[in-house]
């Protein structure tokens, strides 16, 4: 399940798997096309980028199985839960994205989205190499030694 921060007016959805899963490379803003009623939902807080990742079709950029919910007042002018919405972004930032997918067998996936300060959403990218099951617990090994460093400074400030 994605994280949600609220600041005082910006609403971030954070996917948390992103991290343990990849590897992150190179990370990019995008915007995506959405219809008023994803808009809405989303500022309900109703998305979940968990099982989300980015295909490159035909020279453009779509994000497939992000989980937007419908918005309960859009009857029925609203949308597909799961539809393949399309991503805003360069020519170049697309030709060059996708040639590293196709050479490198990378992974496009997203890490979060946001509104930005203007009110509109965006998609914080990331270009990926999946993990393999020892650099995991490698990964979980430093996380609890620096867990176990901070303890025993904050013990070593009490005595």
């Amino acid at each position: 399940m994605a994280k949600k921060s609220e600041d005082k007016e910006n609403l971030t959805f954070v996917n948390k798997k992103a991290k343990k899963e990849y590897e992150i490379l190179e990370t990019l803003e995008a915007g995506i096309q959405l219809l008023g009623s994803e808009v809405k939902s989303i500022r309900a807080g109703k998305v979940n980028l968990n099982d989300a990742f980015i295909l490159p079709r035909n020279g453009e950029m779509y994000i497939m199985n992000l989980k937007i919910a419908p918005y309960e007042n859009a009857k029925h002018f609203g949308h597909e839960e799961t539809r393949s919405r399309k991503l805003l972004m360069h020519k170049k930032e697309i030709i060059r994205w996708t040639s590293k997918v196709k050479e490198k067998r990378l992974t496009i996936i997203p890490l979060k989205l946001y509104f930005n300060n203007k009110g509109i959403v965006k998609v914080e990218i990331a270009l990926c190499r999946g993990k393999k099951l020892y650099d995991k617990r490698q990964d979980e090994r430093k996380k609890e030694d620096q867990m176990q460093i901070q303890r025993a400074l904050k013990h070593k400030q009490y005595e």
